[in-house]
Parts: C-alpha cells; structure tokens; sequence
C-alpha cells in the first residue's frame, strides 16, 4: 500500500471517528459517491498540511480552522466556537460580559451592527445600527467570521480596542477608540410619562419576562392608561423568551411564532396564560432598523393579532433560528436549523416588519437625542431617561394612547 492510500485510510478514520460524517455511503447510490469523494478530498488535504506545511501545526487547529470556514460559509449567524468563544456566549446570554456592548451580524462579507446596547461604551460612543465594521485594531475584517471579529473586539476589561467604521452618508472611514467594560445588561427599565406606561426592553436574556411582568404590574398599580413597550436597537436575544413576554400581552392561546425546517418540519408556540393588562389598555410597541429577532417575534405577533399598533421604522429582518449544538471538548456549532413565520404566515427574513404609523427619525435629531439623554445621566440622574419632545417615535405613541387611536386602529389594522 502506498504511503499516500496509508494516509487516506488513516485521514478517513479520523474523520468518520470525530466527526461522524460517513453513515453508509457505499448504499446511497451516486449522491454518497459524491460524498465520499469529496470527503476523501478533504481527508488528503488535511494530511497534507499537517505532515508538509512549514511549520508544526496541530490536528486540533486545522479541524477548528476547518469547522470554522465550513459553518462561515452557509449563512452570517452560523458559526463554530471554540471552548472560549462558547464560554463567551454563555456569559451574554446570561447577561454579562466583558466587550464594548454591540451586537453584530454578517452582510456581504463585513461584520455590520445590528444595535448598539444602551449603557454601553459603544452607545455612548455613537456607533449605529447599519455600521460596518472594516478593521478591528487595524486588522481587515473581510476574510474574518463573526466569531473572530467577536472574539478581536473583547477583551481584558479597562483596555481599549479601535473599530474602523463606515457609515452610509459619510465622506470617510471613521476611527473609534472604545475602552473595554464589564458589560451588565439592564435589560428592562421602565417609567411613567404622564398617565402612560413606558417599558424599555433593551435585550432577550434570561429571566426578562419576570422583569417586564413586573414592570408591567407596578406601573398598572400607579393607574396608567396605556402602555409603550419600546423594543427600538434590540437585537433579540432566546426564543423562550420572546414567547414569555409575548404571553403577557396576548390571550391564551394564541398563536406567537412558528418555525419550519428544511424538512418541512413546523413547531408552533402558543400563548400560554392569560394576559396581565386588560384587551381594553391600549399599547403601542416602539420599533427600529436596530430591532432584530425576538424582537421582532413579539412585534409581529402582537401586530399581527392586533394587540398593538406598531409604530417607528422597519426593522432589521431577522427571522433565521439558531441551535447551539454542544461538542465533546466544550466547543459548540451554533447551525441555523429553521425560519420563523409570524402568526399570519409572513417570513420577515431580510424584510422586517413594517411599522402600522411610520414615523423616521433622521441621524440628527438621534444624535440630539442621544447626547441629551448623556447629559442627563451626567447630571446623576439614575434609569431610563425619556425625552419626547426629542423622541418624535415616543412622541407620536403617546399621541395616539392619549388620542384614543390606538384601539380604533386596532380594530381595522
């Protein structure tokens, strides 16, 4: 036996012991052929490297590298994680982490921000949903995958990192200093504006329906008679959630979400309690461009089953399912398995949902607001800040809970 066969043989044997690839291909006709030639390809290629490449490298990293650009080719929320990139997005989902407080997604190749997380160095640096990142501390991000921009952009807390920035409408690259922090996401904050309810939902960790039943419940006890529920720049966060909070507003019963599989497989959520504000408690739900996922979740079903009149900008189209598939070594593949559909059937993916009352706020009047609400919180003033007479999206909900429009509208949406 030749000493290239030898090596195929053994590169097949590690393949189909780690990875589990080759289940009967000799029995499934031209398509496993196909397989198992490419597969065979592959297992040459990685022998090949590890035994001639110009410096030692370990089987561990080519099969990390090689898992990596397989799962960056299929979609921009696929991924592979390495132990520590895992460990990461344990702590986020939880809640806290360390970084400078974005969440990003792929177009074209680039990292591009969803939505800046409020509180954070990156929201109070300035950094918008839409912008691209180009290079993180002078690296190119074009060859890189989400976890690797990811991964370059945290860091030990107190250091700082440099984004490279372009912005539709601006001349030139931008160049962001940011100084890394410990990221702790209040995730719901809520107020009182007048007789009427105002809850900020910033991100879908754990245990938020808890803290908007709350909010929801307190500001109930202070006799509002309507509530905004603003899910602007929130970038979604866990399914269960969405449907937790979701629960809160609609019937029992009611139809939240739908995904469907490639193999046509459907699985449907439905409300499962009966709601806490009474159908006759008008609500209004703030959307964006930075609004993606669960937020979007929520939105088309309280939209779709006219519970809400939904008011500000489309949002970001985000409707793709992920499932974190645990390795043995502590490793995950983060694979999108599924779509999700609204109550009515519409898949928003790279569509979003589009506002019942548009309502467009220019990057002047954001940045006017934003450095307002900075100048407040300077001056110690401690939890959400509003300021609708620099909001017109708040603006424009208020008026229409105080109008009596919004359960007109709802009748006829």
């Amino acid at each position: 036996m030749s000493k290239v066969s030898r090596l195929r043989n053994i590169g097949i044997a590690i393949v189909t012991f780690s990875l589990g690839f080759i289940v009967g291909f000799a029995s499934q006709g031209r398509q496993a052929e196909d397989e198992y030639k490419y597969l065979r390809i592959f297992t040459d290629a990685l022998k090949i490297v590890k035994d001639n490449y110009v410096e030692p490298v370990s089987m561990k990293d080519l099969i990390y590298g090689a898992l990596n650009g397989m799962t960056k080719s299929l979609d921009p929320f696929s991924g592979f994680l390495t132990p520590k990139q895992y460990e990461s997005f344990r702590q986020e989902t939880e809640g806290e982490f360390g970084g400078i407080g974005i969440e990003i997604g792929m177009e074209k190749g680039r990292p591009v921000v969803i939505s800046p997380i409020e509180g954070t160095p990156a929201y109070r640096a300035g950094i918008k949903s839409g912008d691209m990142i180009l290079e993180v501390n002078g690296e190119d991000t074009s060859n890189m995958s989400l976890m690797d921009v990811v991964q370059r952009i945290r860091g030990k807390v107190g250091t700082k990192v440099e984004l490279t920035i372009y912005r539709k409408g601006v001349d030139k690259p931008m160049k962001i200093e940011l100084e890394r922090a410990l990221i702790r996401i209040e995730s719901v904050k809520w107020t009182k504006i007048d007789d009427v309810g105002y809850i900020k939902l910033s991100q879908f960790n754990e245990n938020v329906s808890i803290q908007v039943e709350r909010a929801v419940r307190e500001l109930l006890s202070k006799g509002v008679k309507g509530f905004v529920f603003d899910l602007r720049n929130d970038p979604g966060g866990l399914l269960s959630e969405a449907i937790s909070v979701s629960d809160l507003f609609l019937p029992e019963g009611k139809l939240v979400v739908y995904t469907k599989s490639r193999n046509g497989e459907t699985q449907r959520y439905f409300s499962r309690r009966k709601p806490i504000i009474p159908a006759n408690v008008p609500l209004v739900v703030l959307i964006n461009k930075g609004s993606a996922s669960a937020s979007e979740i929520v939105a088309g079903a309280l939209q779709d089953h006219k519970r809400a009149v939904i008011v500000g900008e489309k949002s970001y189209g985000k409707a793709s399912v992920q499932n974190i598939i645990n390795m043995e070594d502590g490793s995950a593949l983060k694979l999108t398995v599924a779509y999700y559909y609204t109550p009515l059937g519409k898949l928003i993916h790279k569509k979003g949902i589009v506002p019942d009352v548009e309502v467009v706020m220019d990057e002047r009047q954001e940045e006017a607001l934003q450095e307002a609400i900075r100048q407040r919180k300077l001056q110690g003033r401690n939890g959400v800040i509003v300021i609708p007479e620099m909001d017109p999206q708040l603006s424009k909900a208020i008026e229409l809970i105080k109008s009596g429009q919004v359960l007109k509208r709802v009748a006829n949406l």
